[in-house]
């Protein structure tokens, strides 16, 4: 198919015949006209009406092949390189919205997404797009807020999104940092969480129903020296011979506290006691958190999935397939089922049913990142190697 806009060009092939003609006397003709005058204005006029005839058909095919392209772009698009399983479809939504790495649904149902940029010379660049109309949608043209760098000297990007439906504000994680910030509707950036060892990106933030924050971190002799307050050395013992394994903190931001709240002076969730446990293995640390009713689910970063319960009792619920697991993203089902993007290494989107099984949802994505559901059941998924945001629905759904 040639491409659209390009003017199509016509030629009719003409064929010279000739034949002999008897001898005879030139007939004398009109002044300033030469032989055969008559007869080549003849051809060249029906010559002009075909070419004039075929170009106007070129043009006609133009303009219907042209209104066949929009009405293809206005659609969305399938998804080229994404596999998916059956019963499913997936599509194209957003395109040209640069690294794309988390996802939220406000309460006006606008796509928040948080990206880094394409140059990568913010701490984060923020998309609400708006679904409702044409798609796939061209971020390219759309409005954005960047957060740029801190001016002191640590600077870091942020890696992880929570979005509280009843106010609107965003809670936005350093990735690989200690802070935990706060995006008000009043465009004002206020730290809330300070003082975690190392959080990570991904789904290492959530809000629970009651809208508290949940953070994930690990405590070791290793990790505490990426801390923003390390013990001077003469103190270091205190690490080495305290608890080593996953911490899970909840706070309550909005119960009259002094914000910032430092992480390290909280109580976790989980464990109760920081006691070490003789003779056994440290845990393996949780990268990933979801709420789902009074419980917590969590991953760990070797596939392991379980619910912690208000009782600080954790449950294995499922394992998923061996592999590295890193910027994982986990969102909850409608039915309660837990869906888990593995990161760019796995590319794979997992489902597990309130039974316990897994199976496999999408596989071959590009860097997938972020997931959220609609009020519909529809996953979108960030694609952040590809630069666009997906849609897996049912087959069925229009």
């Amino acid at each position: 198919m040639r491409a659209l806009g390009k003017r199509v060009s016509s030629s009719m092939p003409i064929h010279a015949s000739t034949r002999r003609l008897p001898a005879r006397a030139p007939a004398r003709q009109p002044r300033g006209r030469p032989a055969g005058y008559a007869e080549a204005s003849r051809g060249f006029s029906r010559l002009s009406r075909l070419t004039c005839r075929t170009r106007i058909a070129a043009r006609s095919a133009g303009f219907i092949l042209a209104g066949l392209g929009w009405l293809l772009y206005a659609s969305p698009r399938p998804a080229a390189g994404a596999d998916v399983s059956e019963g499913f479809r997936v599509e194209v939504v957003v395109t040209g919205i640069p690294r794309p790495i988390q996802l939220a649904h406000d309460r006006d149902g606008m796509l928040v997404v948080l990206g880094q940029g394409w140059r990568g010379d913010a701490a984060a660049e923020l998309y609400r797009i708006d679904l409702r109309g044409s798609l796939p949608v061209d971020a390219a043209q759309a409005p954005r807020i960047v957060i740029p760098f801190a001016s002191e000297p640590r600077k870091s990007v942020f890696g992880s999104l929570a979005l509280d439906s009843r106010t609107g504000d965003l809670y936005l994680g350093e990735e690989n940092g200690n802070r935990i910030y706060r995006l008000g509707t009043d465009q004002h950036l206020r730290a809330v969480a300070v003082g975690l060892n190392h959080l990570l990106g991904g789904s290492a933030i959530a809000l629970d129903q009651q809208g508290r924050l949940v953070f994930l971190d690990y405590a070791s002799p290793e990790m505490h020296l990426r801390s923003e307050t390390p013990l001077p050395p003469s103190l270091s013992w205190l690490t080495e011979e305290g608890y080593r394994g996953p911490e899970v903190f909840r706070v309550d931001v909005d119960e009259g506290q002094p914000l910032p709240r430092r992480a390290d002076l909280l109580p976790p969730i989980f464990p109760r006691r920081e006691t070490p446990r003789a003779g056994q293995e440290p845990m393996w640390r949780f990268i990933g958190v979801t709420a789902s009713g009074d419980d917590l689910v969590l991953l760990s970063a070797v596939g392991e999935v379980f619910r912690l319960g208000p009782d600080a009792e954790l449950r294995l619920v499922a394992r998923l397939p061996a592999g590295h697991y890193h910027r994982t993203n986990m969102a909850m089902g409608l039915d309660g089922s837990i869906f888990v993007c593995g990161g760019f290494q796995i590319r794979r989107i997992f489902r597990i049913s309130p039974s316990g099984e897994v199976s496999t949802v999408a596989s071959e994505l590009g860097d997938p990142g972020g997931i959220v559901l609609d009020r519909e059941g529809a996953l979108y998924v960030a694609e952040t190697a590809l630069h666009r945001i997906l849609r897996i629905s049912p087959a069925g759904r229009r």
